[in-house]
């Protein structure tokens, strides 16, 4: 098969229909140029070029060749170009999981910052809880988390990207909607929108070690995994709710993606307006 040096031999003397010129343009003597061509030739089992004394020409396969070599090597040049700057870390693909709670405030802010900074590359989101987001790291189906802690698995590094006080969430026609403050006591006996102790494990034993240190009892109504659907329940009058808002940014510790630092650096800039629990 011929190699690509081989083809840059022929497509510099096509264009050049001169050996002299077309060595001094590849930094070379003539003797070894019309040998590559004579390889070439070889190869293919076809006269490329028609030479006398005088004049250099493309022979009927030449000229049917000589495109299809040009277009090679532009592909070859532009592949070695994308795998460098894949390595360099400027263009290429993110796949990011995230919590629906992420898509309120800091997931936005990332992206538009993210492809500002990285214009030439492609970034794939989907929603998934935090529990399908760890499989989908394991397995390598997203690069990158945005979801609930904990985090207690060794092969994950993480970054905590938003840390807000808890919210009660609070229906508009609820008595304690027109409170100006609310307390833990204050959801004692109350119907409440609880998070599920398995999807949303972490919160669910958050709120009920709460309730138990203020011996509070709220009547559970629903268990949900997703702060949205615990907001839609409230919305409804189903319940009252507290919010916990905390996020961390997760990804695999032995990645090889090259974008990852990149995207990790950025969440860390636009972190801090979203840590205001610090």
């Amino acid at each position: 098969m011929f190699d690509l040096n081989q083809l840059r031999c022929f497509v510099t003397v096509a264009e050049e229909l001169h050996f002299g010129r077309a060595a001094a343009r590849l930094n070379m003597t003539q003797p070894p140029l019309s040998r590559q061509i004579q390889v070439l030739e070889h190869i293919i089992d076809a006269p490329l070029l028609e030479r006398t004394s005088r004049s250099v020409r493309l022979t009927p396969a030449g000229r049917s060749f000589f495109p299809e070599a040009r277009r090679i090597l532009k592909l070859a040049e532009s592949a070695s170009q994308v795998a460098r700057r894949i390595a360099l870390g400027k263009t290429g693909s993110l796949k990011i999981g995230f919590t629906a709670a992420a898509a309120y405030g800091f997931l936005p802010d990332l992206i538009a910052a993210a492809r500002s900074r990285l214009p030439e590359v492609d970034f794939s989101l989907k929603e998934m809880v935090s529990g399908d987001q760890f499989e989908a790291l394991t397995t390598g189906q997203i690069d990158a988390g945005l979801l609930r802690p904990p985090i207690a698995r060794p092969e994950f590094a993480s970054r905590r990207v938003v840390a807000e006080p808890l919210l009660a969430a609070i229906p508009k026609k609820h008595p304690l909607a027109a409170a100006e403050t609310v307390s833990i006591k204050d959801f004692d006996d109350q119907p409440f929108v609880m998070y599920s102790p398995y999807e949303a494990r972490y919160f669910h034993d958050l709120l009920v070690s709460m309730f138990t240190r203020a011996d509070v009892l709220p009547r559970y109504v629903q268990h949900l995994s997703q702060i949205h659907s615990i907001l839609a329940m409230v919305r409804a009058g189903l319940g009252v709710a507290i919010v916990p808002v905390e996020l961390f940014m997760v990804w695999r510790r032995d990645h090889e993606n090259q974008l990852l630092p990149a995207l990790i650096e950025i969440a860390t800039e636009i972190a801090g307006p979203h840590l205001r629990g610090d």
